[in-house]
């Protein structure tokens, strides 16, 4: 075993599904897991910049991931590759399942934005949301989503971000 090999996190692949297709899947450092949340940090996984006229994502940019295992969302910090904090993206999801080294999350397509100072909190996809059918098919995953968002907007006004991510 080298000296570096030591100080090396373990790696946890994360695959975001969506629709019952894999949307994304990346790498990440697993941080922590406690049995209930999971944290894991990943350099920006997409292709080049992603501007969303509120945020940009873009290379070198850097995402600690909080998921758990019981709630129906995970809280994504967002810094700069020069340590900036941009804010939280948030993503309504089923409950994380962890299968030895694969984390897998469902994205229910509800998303919700807080800039670093707080003073930019934006419910984000509820049309699509809407569109997806998932009041019909499943209500109580529906019902479950929609009280999440609500949750998440709650912390993001509230400041509550820091506390649970403590």
């Amino acid at each position: 075993m080298s000296a570096n090999s030591a100080d090396r996190l373990p790696r946890l692949e994360v695959v975001l599904v969506k629709a019952g297709r894999t949307k994304i899947r990346y790498t990440g450092e697993l941080l922590a897991d406690d049995g209930t949340r999971l944290a894991v940090r990943a350099p920006w996984a997409g292709s080049g910049v992603r501007d969303f006229g509120f945020v940009r994502f873009e290379p070198g940019d850097v995402f600690t991931e909080y998921y758990w295992r019981d709630r129906w969302y995970a809280v994504k910090e967002v810094r700069s590759g020069t340590g900036a904090l941009k804010g939280w993206y948030c993503d309504v999801t089923r409950p994380a399942l962890r299968t030895g080294s694969e984390l897998v999350v469902e994205d229910l397509d509800l998303d919700l934005w807080c800039s670093a100072d707080g003073s930019d909190v934006r419910r984000l996809d509820e049309d699509e949301f809407a569109e997806s059918g998932l009041g019909d098919a499943d209500p109580r995953a529906a019902s479950a989503a929609l009280a999440a968002l609500d949750e998440l907007e709650s912390l993001a006004r509230g400041g509550g971000f820091t506390a649970l991510l403590a």
